[in-house]
């Protein structure tokens, strides 16, 4: 007599005591991220000057949310999975610099025409996603810790950018992507530029995403824990490629968004910026280990942060202050994702 094993399909994302109304803890760190925002927000208002929560600099606020917002999108795709990516930041700068030297193969023209416009811009999606899509195939076929691979190629990508820029910025003509990040956008009745609604967009598909499709359900399943996810016959390797090649996609955009704010390819661009994106799926409710996170949370996360730069500025807060405050929120909301998990527990 021979015994079968069945496999039960993986519960995905699904917590403990679903179906229970919420305790008073729970729902307060189901809205952490919110309550960050409010208090960091109703904070500087009360500190600092009336101009601060004045409607132009709430729309600067807003503006300066869009670069590590967009890859925000793609690192909580990646954190959820239970990965990292530590070259979000040179792969931005790749970005600028291929964008540039695309458009200046228009000629010496006042002004690149919209085609050129458009195929810069894929261009600069494509050079992220084969970033990407290396780090994803070589994490699954090699068997190393993204970490590692990830490192090597926040230099590779750094390195490429320098070498196709000659390492200086590429100058390029007047063009609509230098258009997109605008805080008077044309036409007027856009009221914010064109970024932040490309923004919205983004995080509307990323939510849909991880909610509502099969992808996405892969996403949590093997953040949540691999070896399972495995065995109820998820392909990890085809998975993990498609996590980090989509993920670099959303860093390709960012990198639209950073030409869009310089207006020129610059292989020196967002150094130090992979910090700020993890911080903010961090802040936002993202858990390292691996199996939690939203889109909505990572945008607040990031939107906090874009405050208290904004709120320090104008206070005058030295540049080292503001970066060790945010070291404090960073290793706060690492502590409140552990606290989550005893509770849970």
């Amino acid at each position: 007599m021979s015994s079968k094993i069945e496999v039960e399909p993986l519960p995905v994302n699904t917590p403990a005591g679903a179906g229970r109304l919420p305790g008073p803890k729970k729902i307060i760190l189901q809205f952490a991220p919110f309550f960050g925002l409010l208090s960091v927000f109703i904070l500087f208002i009360i500190l600092c000057p009336p101009e601060f929560y004045s409607f132009y600099n709430i729309k600067t606020i807003i503006t300066q949310t869009v670069i590590v917002g967009i890859a925000a999108m793609g690192m909580t795709i990646v954190i959820i999975s239970g990965g990292i990516d530590l070259s979000v930041g040179s792969q931005i700068a790749l970005g600028t610099v291929v964008i540039a030297t695309i458009l200046n193969m228009g000629g010496n023209v006042p002004e690149a025409g919209v085609g050129i416009s458009f195929l810069a811009a894929i261009g600069g999606i494509a050079a992220c996603a084969v970033c990407g899509w290396l780090i994803g195939l070589t994490t699954s076929r090699l068997k190393i810790v993204p970490f590692i691979i990830t490192l090597g190629m926040m230099q590779i990508a750094r390195g490429i950018a320098k070498w196709i820029g000659k390492e200086q910025t590429v100058s390029t003509p007047a063009n609509g992507l230098q258009k997109l990040m605008l805080l008077d956008p044309e036409p007027g009745w856009l009221i914010f530029a064109p970024g932040v609604w490309m923004t919205i967009l983004l995080v509307a598909f990323t939510a849909i995403l991880l909610k509502y499709t099969v992808f996405g359900r892969y996403i949590f399943a093997i953040g949540s824990n691999e070896k399972t996810a495995r065995l109820c016959g998820i392909n990890i390797s085809l998975n993990r490629i498609a996590i980090y090649t989509l993920s670099s996609m959303f860093v390709g955009i960012s990198s639209i968004m950073q030409y869009s704010n310089l207006t020129v390819g610059d292989p020196t661009a967002a150094a130090g910026m992979e910090l700020d994106i993890i911080a903010a799926v961090v802040i936002g409710g993202g858990s390292l280990s691996g199996g939690e996170g939203s889109a909505m949370g990572s945008i607040i996360g990031a939107l906090i942060m874009a405050v208290l730069r904004n709120g320090c500025n104008m206070l005058g807060v030295p540049n080292f202050v503001q970066e060790v405050i945010i070291g404090v929120i960073i290793i706060g909301a690492v502590a409140i994702d552990r606290l989550k998990h005893r509770i849970k527990a």
